[in-house]
């Protein structure tokens, strides 16, 4: 099924911008195949950074630029690449990000998708200045993207200004895909793709003993809900392995109202805090949690106090939420990984839950965030 065009309304910032990018090259994602990277290589466009413009700088090719980019087409046919996906999942939708690609930028576009069994290599060199050679050429010829399923259709570009860089489509396929394939008409530059969507993994293969992370991008856990965010998203939170920077996290910056003077409570020699923030995730299965992970990795100076972790079942028809408490509001240290024993604590025994609330008090920041546990079949048990 075709995806909607961008809408006006959309512009401004998509739901769907909420969910994991199953194409980043931090979860694995890869470019199999570019036409021509003459001007900038086909991999920028899997970066995990926004792009960035450097005023000035020049290569052996022209202007330097954080994006693809192909040279003018002086022959027949149009530019594109495929891209396997770090992640196979259904895709809700696409950012086709032209950011200070202004005069140069891709005027159209098309996406195709498909859901291959076969895992690709990445490329093994920086491939700006060249183009696909024969034997590439060939190579992708035995996909036969040509044929794969339309996601996005035809469809105008706007230039890579910061009013109108972010060109989003809404994807309404409920199908699983691995791959897909990028077309730009006839050339031009594109500087992130960000394709946005929860992972399909196979549950049949996990059986109801294994211990898994059921937060993880990979076992189809998603952020549902959040307070407020000012440097990283809290879905930053349930990528897999530690975190990279402060970035790679989920961070509030603290309110100008907070306390002149910061002082304890009587009654138990905590903090008196200002408020406190809070996101939830929705686990990839319904599950019996044992074990959970908080992480402050980077966050030295500027973690929160404290945090609690809250559980609930939500089924199809539940309107009203009943939380549970999973984890007490405890003191954190910075730069920390903490392992939480539910059954040391004595909360182990709240039963099945779907979804998890995570509050930091008063904010701060938290690199990474894990539910441990096993997977319990119910109703609802595939969220």
């Amino acid at each position: 099924m075709l995806a909607s065009a961008p809408t006006k309304s959309e512009q401004k910032t998509p739901s769907f911008n909420n969910l994991n990018d199953l194409a980043s090259s931090q979860v694995g994602g890869k470019i199999i195949f570019a036409t021509d990277e003459w001007f900038a290589a086909a991999d920028n466009l899997l970066k995990v950074e926004d792009a960035i413009f450097k005023e000035g700088e020049v290569t052996d090719y022209g202007m330097w630029m954080d994006g693809w980019e192909t040279r003018r087409r002086r022959s027949e046919g149009h530019d594109w690449c495929v891209i396997q996906l770090g992640v196979k999942g259904m895709i809700s939708g696409i950012d086709v990000d032209t950011s200070y690609f202004c005069g140069n930028y891709a005027p159209r576009c098309s996406i195709q998708a498909a859901n291959l069994d076969t895992v690709y290599k990445g490329r093994d060199r920086d491939r700006t200045g060249s183009s696909a050679s024969v034997e590439e050429y060939k190579k992708i010829q035995e996909l036969k993207s040509e044929d794969w399923e339309y996601i996005v259709s035809l469809t105008d570009l706007q230039p890579g200004f910061q009013t109108s860089s972010h060109n989003y489509f809404t994807c309404h396929s409920n199908k699983t895909f691995s791959h897909i394939r990028l077309n730009i008409y006839p050339d031009g530059g594109i500087a992130r793709l960000r394709v946005f969507g929860k992972a399909s993994p196979c549950w049949d293969k996990v059986t109801d003993k294994q211990l898994i992370d059921l937060l993880s991008i990979r076992n189809g856990g998603t952020c549902t809900g959040y307070s407020r965010y000012d440097r990283g998203h809290p879905k930053n939170l349930i990528k897999y392995g530690r975190s990279q920077c402060m970035t790679d996290g989920w961070e509030i910056y603290p309110k100008a109202s907070r306390p002149t003077i910061v002082q304890e409570r009587r009654s138990d020699g905590k903090l008196y805090t200002s408020g406190s923030e809070w996101c939830i995730f929705q686990l990839g299965h319904t599950a019996i949690v044992s074990m959970v992970e908080i992480d402050t990795n980077h966050f030295k100076g500027n973690f929160p106090y404290t945090c609690k972790v809250e559980g609930c079942l939500q089924d199809k028809d539940s309107s009203n939420l009943q939380w549970k408490l999973l984890v007490p509001e405890t003191r954190l240290k910075g730069h920390n990984q903490m392992f939480i024993d539910l059954q040391k604590i004595g909360t182990s025994g709240i039963g099945v839950i779907s979804h998890v609330r995570l509050t930091i008090s008063p904010e701060g920041g938290i690199s990474r965030f894990r539910i441990w546990g096993n997977k319990v079949k119910t109703l609802s048990a595939k969220l």
